[in-house]
């Protein structure tokens, strides 16, 4: 008994000895801080942070991997408490938020009738499901089943709805989905998301240059939340007052009522809402992301330079703009006129834009006071070249340089800075463009007696927009058709008479598919002016790259334009990038917003070093295949809302705004009109 016992002792002994020296041999150290910071995390386990499971992203925070923030479901206060721990600085990260991007739901067809598991992932298995509409809501709720915050349900019509105040950006709904509909993005990416060919998009959205959510901000205006339609339209424009007054409204022709009825006017409940909050007396707030520190240099303050500032600045970096005019704006303020586009509105806006944090120089010239060079040696990390078209083509004709005859963005821009050039009683503008039809407009108000176009084709040929056209009709101007300039006339003193010009007739089709003018032989006809303005183009002034060291390799168009890459608007100097009328020509204003926020989404990663990409699968302005129809069914006629506007007899005696705001009764009849549509679906009248 006893050696049994003494056995037992060793044996323990030994054992213990055995053990003692494996722990020493085999020992991890567990930092007490793992567990210390784990206590400080939710406890959700959710993998929203991208680790499995709190612990292992305690493990990485301590190790250095990760950020007091990675808590997406803790949130602030976990952040806190985190970094308390740590002994390190908060820091700051964008919150994510789930988003759903179908709209179809009940209203996509069935293609046949599902009997099995009710199940998304189920029913995507059976060659995508049972709806006509292949990348639409399935309806079963994969999604809602994830979510362990209950912030997400299936909606009335059949799709997601997420609450913003419960979701926690974890995630679990966007693996769940089989479809992709449902994505969790911070607002950074979804500032800088492009229209997919693989997104629920109504024909209008992709119509706008700009791609701004137009049914929604229409749905929200017809619930009377005008401030969130604000908010939805300036995820996308900033300019939308300016763009409510002087936009072609290109997304009101994709429109699908226009089909068997009249287009809904857009644009007009685009002004409702954006005049909304002007009149208001107060600015809604504009959420803006943590500073990055990053400085970026904007050349031209006019529209593409504008947009891309900030989008910038909402990014959380430090966009400096540099305009050669004594104001902002650009072609906004020195272009498009006071009747049209009120300077005071304008003001009113860009102040809204500068309130971001966004610095301004104005009267400073590139190639004159600062060039790109000495940009680059104050420290930017990045240029943006927005300078816009501020060159008038000549028409080369003998005289054109007489006393009395004008450049067209000459005489706009002048008129703009209220400095206007002298005109006379009889008027003459060549040209058939916007610009040419501003100039008219302006003349006349100016106190011309007759004003005239002159124009080398026919009315049906104008590249101007047919409203523009119809005001200047209505305000007494008088179109010369087919007649081409080929002489100014002069008295003795220098001052122009006369402009002698060639009678015209069409003939085949040139470049741009318009018929070609070809002049008739001995038809020279002498019109009696004594002011002639020129607006048959611009082009951009690139002379400043001469002068450059490294910048004067920038590569440009035969037009003077800047050659850059089509989708990420990177230059092949990698740190410059241009959109606008620089890099495209004379293009809408509505271009050139769209163009400036697709620079800040290639300038955002240059500065964040990542790699300069095009946003992937992006329609940029071409339409999904099978989404424009030829008809729409349950479709009944309803009048169009039509904005008021003063008379022509009134209009002409002054710059007052010519075209008024949509009241509001008219404004909430009008977003009836619209059909909400989807990529295939949409809400019938009947």
């Amino acid at each position: 008994m006893t050696e049994a016992i003494l056995f037992m002792l060793g044996l323990g002994v030994a054992c213990g000895g055995i053990l003692s020296l494996a722990s020493r041999v085999f020992y991890v150290y567990e930092d007490p801080r793992i567990a210390a910071v784990e206590y400080c995390l939710s406890g959700a386990n959710c993998g929203g942070c991208g680790y499995a499971g709190c612990t292992a992203a305690a493990a990485a925070i301590v190790a250095g991997k990760a950020t007091p923030t990675v808590c997406i479901v803790g949130g602030p206060d976990c952040a806190e408490a985190v970094a308390e721990v740590m002994g390190m600085e908060v820091g700051a990260a964008e919150p994510p938020v789930s988003k759903n991007c179908c709209t179809g739901g009940t209203r996509a067809e069935d293609m046949y009738d599902y009997m099995g598991a009710l199940s998304c992932h189920a029913v995507n298995a059976l060659s995508g499901g049972y709806k006509t509409c292949d990348i639409g809501c399935l309806g079963f709720g994969d999604c809602v089943k994830s979510c362990q915050f209950d912030a997400i349900e299936i909606g009335p019509t059949g799709v997601p709805v997420v609450d913003d105040d419960k979701c926690v950006g974890c995630g679990a709904c966007e693996r769940a989905c089989p479809k992709g509909i449902v994505s969790v993005t911070t607002p950074s990416e979804r500032l800088l998301h492009f229209n997919q060919d693989s997104e629920c998009l109504a024909p209008c959205r992709q119509g706008c240059p700009a791609e701004i959510n137009i049914p929604k901000y229409i749905r929200q205006i017809k619930a009377g939340n005008y401030e969130a339609a604000v908010s939805t339209i300036r995820e996308r424009n900033p300019l939308l007052l300016s763009c409510g007054r002087v936009c072609p409204h290109p997304c009101e022709t994709a429109c699908r009522r226009e089909i068997d009825d009249e287009a809904v006017s857009i644009n007009q409940l685009k002004r409702f809402v954006a005049d909304y909050e002007m009149n208001s007396g107060s600015r809604l707030p504009i959420p803006q992301s943590p500073p990055t520190g990053k400085r970026i240099a904007i050349v031209g303050g006019g529209p593409a330079g504008l947009s891309c500032a900030y989008f910038l600045a909402r990014m959380g970096h430090s966009p400096v703009i540099y305009e050669a005019m004594n104001k902002l704006g650009g072609m906004l303020r020195y272009g498009i006129p006071e009747y049209r586009l009120p300077k005071k509105v304008l003001d009113w806006e860009i102040e809204g834009i500068l309130n971001l944090g966004i610095t301004a120089k104005t009267n400073m010239r590139v190639g004159k006071d600062f060039t790109i060079e000495s940009l680059r040696e104050e420290g930017f990390d990045a240029i943006f070249l927005g300078i816009g078209a501020w060159v008038d083509y000549a028409l080369r004709v003998e005289g054109e340089d007489l006393d009395g005859c004008y450049k067209g963005i000459n005489f706009l821009s002048r008129l703009g800075d209220d400095d206007p050039l002298p005109i006379g009683k009889r008027v003459g503008v060549v040209g058939g463009g916007n610009s040419a039809i501003d100039c008219v407009r302006n003349a006349i108000r100016m106190g011309a007696e007759e004003v005239y176009i002159i124009y080398r084709r026919t009315r049906a040929e104008m590249p101007a927009n047919e409203v523009e056209i119809e005001a200047a009709e209505h305000e007494g101007i008088k179109f010369i058709f087919l007649a081409a300039p080929v002489k100014v006339v002069a008295d003795d003193k220098g001052k122009v008479t006369h402009m002698e010009y060639l009678k015209m007739e069409l003939g085949e089709p040139d470049a741009s598919g318009r018929r070609r003018p070809v002049p008739i032989e001995g038809s020279e006809t002498m019109l009696p002016l004594d002011t002639i303005i020129t607006a048959i183009g611009q082009q951009p002034d690139i002379d400043f790259l001469a002068d450059e060291k490294e910048a004067k390799d920038l590569k440009t168009t035969r037009w003077k334009t800047f050659d850059v890459d089509e989708k990420t608007l990177q230059g092949n100097i990698p740190y410059i990038f241009s959109a606008g009328d620089s890099q495209t020509g004379p293009q809408l204003v509505v271009d050139a917003i769209g163009g400036g926020r697709r620079a800040a989404r290639s300038i955002h990663q240059y500065v964040t070093e990542q790699e300069v990409t095009a946003p992937p699968n992006a329609l940029l302005k071409k339409f999904i295949p099978g989404t424009r129809f030829k008809h729409v069914d349950g479709v009944t006629k309803m009048a169009r809302a039509e904005m008021e506007e003063l008379s022509a007899k009134t209009r002409i005696q002054s710059f007052i705004e010519v075209d008024q705001v949509l009241k509001e009764d008219v404004a909430i009849r009008e977003t009836k009109r619209c059909l909400q549509c989807g990529n295939l679906c949409y809400n019938p009248d009947a």
